[in-house]
């Protein structure tokens, strides 16, 4: 219940803290939105192109820990994993917050799932990350500072980014339990490296167990 309680007053904070606390919006910023959003780069620093595209690899994953949670939850979770490629953790907050402690997992997976579930999956995300980072070191820190200081948008995105590294372990605990693996040194490597910590895990934990496959050993 605590947990929850944190978690509902972190959403509300952040909710106020990005609409009344944080820079105001630049005029340029929808024009920014769209010109990344359709590709065209040009003349924009590469860490907020690099950032702007990440913040769309973290939905999906939280996704490939999200719809297999919710398999097992009274609260569906692919309304939040979707919104949340449009608005980050202000849609995930309220999911984490909503949902229960859960280490089961029942049924067999579709292809969707299998899909989420495959190593295969963290490896295409790895290789798209490590190549936006690589891209991303290129830019100016100087200019980003700068963004960051008077940027709603650059702010309120840097932000979610970090919020979304600090609550993957959310999920974590109950997705390692599902897949038998008691280690807590693993857990806290994941925790507490920022971004490729949650990457090394979908490349490296193993397939989640059907039900077919557990009644049959």
């Amino acid at each position: 219940m605590v947990k929850k309680i944190g978690l509902w007053l972190l959403w509300l904070g952040f909710i106020s803290y990005a609409f009344l606390l944080a820079p105001p919006n630049q005029p340029d910023t929808a024009e920014l939105i769209i010109n990344m959003s359709t590709g065209k780069l040009e003349g924009i620093n590469p860490l907020i192109v690099a950032l702007f595209y990440i913040m769309g690899i973290w939905p999906l994953i939280y996704s490939c820990l999200m719809f297999i949670d919710g398999r097992e939850q009274k609260v569906p979770a692919w309304p939040f994993a979707t919104i949340s490629f449009g608005v980050g953790i202000f849609s995930l907050l309220p999911y984490l917050a909503l949902r229960q402690p859960d280490q089961t997992f029942s049924g067999s997976k579709d292809i969707f799932l299998k899909l989420l579930d495959s190593r295969w999956t963290g490896v295409l995300l790895s290789i798209a990350t490590v190549g936006l980072i690589s891209y991303g070191l290129q830019g100016s820190w100087a200019d980003f500072v700068q963004q960051w200081q008077t940027n709603r948008f650059v702010h309120v995105m840097s932000l979610d980014f970090c919020l979304l590294c600090l609550l993957f372990p959310v999920l974590l605990k109950d997705d390692m339990a599902r897949r038998g693996l008691d280690n807590s040194a693993l857990f806290w490597v994941v925790a507490l490296i920022p971004l490729l910590g949650s990457l090394i895990y979908l490349c490296l934990r193993p397939p989640l167990p059907e039900a077919s496959q557990a009644t049959a050993c």
